[in-house]
C-alpha cells in the first residue's frame, strides 16, 4: 500500500474545483488496492478583490474572459453536465454571483485543526453551486460548518476574530511561489502536479503510476 501526501489548492468559487475533487475522490476509491491519500485542501482565490456582495457571474464572464450572455450560458451547461457526470448538482444561472472566498478559506483552516476539512470543503461547495448562498455571510457561513459537524457558534468567534488570516495569506503565497496560477492544482508528495477538472479516469490513470514510481 503507497500512502500518498495530496494538497488541493483550490477556491470554493471554481467549479472546475469540486469537478476535479469528485473525480479524485473516485480515482482513488477505484485505486484503494495500492493506494491510501491524505488530502489536505490549500487556499487560492480567483477573486481576491470581490467586494463585499459579490458581483454577478455573467459580468465577470463578459468583463473578465470578453464572454457574451449567450456563451457563458453555454458554458455553465457543459460544466452543469460534467458536474453531474461526478455526482453533483450545480444551479447556477444567470442570476448567480460570485462572492469574496477568504472567509471561508480561513474557516476550512480552522476545519483542518479540527479533523473537519474535508466535510465542510464539501459543504461549502453544495452550499454555493447547489443552493446559491452567499459564501461571504459569516451567519451562512456559520450555519455550513454546523452541517460540516462543527461547532457553529466557535466557527462565528473564529470569523468575527480575524483568526487565521496570516496562516491563509501565508498559503496562498506559498502555492503561488511554487508556481500555482490556475485551480484546480493537485499536488501530490510535493513533487508531481495534476492540473484541471480531470475525469475520474484521468487521475486513476496519474495516481497509479506516481504510486509506482513512489513505491
Amino acid at each position: 500500500m503507497n500512502k500518498l501526501k495530496i494538497d488541493f489548492v483550490s477556491d470554493i468559487s471554481c467549479p472546475w474545483c469540486i469537478i476535479g475533487l469528485r473525480g479524485l475522490e473516485e480515482a482513488l476509491e477505484r485505486s484503494r488496492d495500492v493506494i491510501e491519500a491524505d488530502i489536505s485542501f490549500q487556499p487560492f482565490e480567483l477573486n481576491p478583490d470581490m467586494p463585499a456582495g459579490g458581483q454577478n457571474l455573467v459580468d465577470i464572464m463578459i468583463k473578465k474572459f470578453g464572454s457574451t450572455v449567450e456563451k457563458s450560458a453555454e458554458a455553465r451547461d457543459m460544466i452543469k453536465a460534467r458536474a453531474a457526470s461526478v455526482g453533483f448538482t450545480m444551479a447556477m444561472n444567470d442570476e448567480s454571483r460570485v462572492y469574496n472566498s477568504f472567509d471561508a478559506h480561513r474557516l476550512l483552516h480552522w476545519a483542518g485543526l479540527r479533523g473537519r476539512q474535508h466535510a465542510l470543503k464539501q459543504q461549502l461547495f453544495r452550499a454555493y453551486f447547489t443552493d446559491g448562498l452567499d459564501i461571504s455571510n459569516h451567519a451562512t457561513l456559520g450555519e455550513i460548518s454546523g452541517k460540516a459537524g462543527l461547532d457553529s457558534v466557535e466557527a462565528g468567534e473564529v470569523l468575527a476574530s480575524g483568526r487565521y488570516a496570516d496562516e491563509v495569506r501565508a498559503a496562498e503565497q506559498l502555492w503561488q511561489s511554487r508556481g500555482i496560477s490556475s485551480v484546480p492544482a493537485i499536488v501530490v508528495n510535493d513533487r508531481y502536479l495534476i492540473s484541471g477538472g480531470q475525469p475520474p479516469e484521468a487521475f486513476e490513470q496519474a495516481l497509479r503510476k506516481i504510486a509506482a514510481e513512489e513505491g
